[in-house]
């Protein structure tokens, strides 16, 4: 039977157009990626309720389970404690395990080692134990994972090593950060925004952010190559805001367009970048910078952070 012209044109272009989209794929490289959360159960959990801390996490959580993205959620105990709220609290932590993720620990009060001093700073690593301890193992599980609050690392080798040692007496592992796109300073205005009823700004911000993480991941890809020949198992540092809330969603997809799968943090640890050789010591900063300054070259254009953000948030005091 012979077919209309039409329909053969038709068919033909769909053929055209069903090539181009498998060679678009077969292009496009197989990312991988860790989620890590930082301050929980709330980066603003002392000026938060804990209805408002626990409608949040329900939120964040439902998302991320509901695409099946792995995460660790690392906690600060100190905002627990609240005058008739520390159940509650609690309460939002054990989500995190009720959904299927994990917790680690960001010390008891956020502590900088750079700031404080390494006896200091161990006792803060050994406070911010006690609830998460006992939440994971009703869930039948360890405490495994530690992150430096504010990527502070220690100010000289020795103090590094000390730390580092420290925790491997006590179990942990510690959670490196490649890609960071500096939620934290986006979350505070947010909040802001969202207190205020103003939805623009709400909408401008998340925008912002998201246009801001594309190009921060970008460049970290390229920057990868540049500096160990590929790009590894990365891992992503957000922190537990209302801005994740309302828009980890949009963020997922923009980094499944960038090719990236969604993995374990264990997983991404085993990538062998993370025994490269780093003798980082300094202000806080991701590891594809500590890798760099420890073989002499120091990274440079990295994207810009967007300045009116900056002074927005500094207007209100963060």
């Amino acid at each position: 039977m012979k077919l209309p012209r039409t329909l053969v044109v038709l068919v033909g272009a769909l053929c055209v157009v069903t090539g181009s989209m498998k060679s678009e794929a077969a292009k496009q490289p197989d990312r991988q990626v860790a989620i890590t959360i930082d301050d929980l159960p709330a980066g603003a959990a002392h000026a938060m309720s804990a209805a408002t801390i626990s409608a949040m996490t329900a939120k964040l959580l439902d998302t991320l389970r509901d695409q099946k993205v792995p995460v660790v959620g690392f906690v600060n105990e100190d905002k627990l404690y609240k005058f008739g709220e520390v159940d509650e609290r609690i309460r939002a932590l054990r989500m995190w395990l009720d959904h299927g993720f994990e917790l680690g620990n960001h010390t008891f009060s956020h502590s900088s080692l750079n700031k404080v001093g390494l006896k200091a700073w161990e006792e803060d690593v050994v406070r911010g134990e006690s609830a998460t301890r006992m939440l994971m193992a009703a869930h039948k599980m360890e405490l495994r994972y530690f992150r430096h609050p504010y990527l502070d690392t220690g100010r000289d080798l020795q103090t590094r090593r000390q730390a580092e040692a420290f925790l491997v007496e006590r179990g942990y592992y510690i959670a490196p950060v490649t890609l960071d796109a500096w939620d934290w300073m986006y979350a505070g205005v947010y909040e802001d925004a969202k207190k205020r009823d103003d939805r623009a700004l709400q909408q401008e911000l998340a925008r912002s952010y998201l246009s801001y993480s594309d190009a921060v991941f970008a460049y970290s890809e390229q920057l990868s190559k540049q500096m160990i020949g590929y790009e590894p198992k990365q891992i992503l540092l957000l922190h537990a805001n209302q801005l994740e809330a309302d828009h980890i969603g949009e963020l997922i997809d923009l980094m499944r367009k960038r090719g990236y799968r969604f993995i374990s943090l264990a997983d991404a640890l085993g990538d062998e970048a993370y025994g490269l050789p780093d003798t980082y010591v300094g202000e806080g900063t991701g590891w594809l910078d500590h890798w760099g300054i420890t073989q002499g070259k120091p990274p440079q254009g990295a994207p810009v952070f967007p300045q009116w953000v900056i002074d927005r948030s500094h207007a209100l005091g963060r």
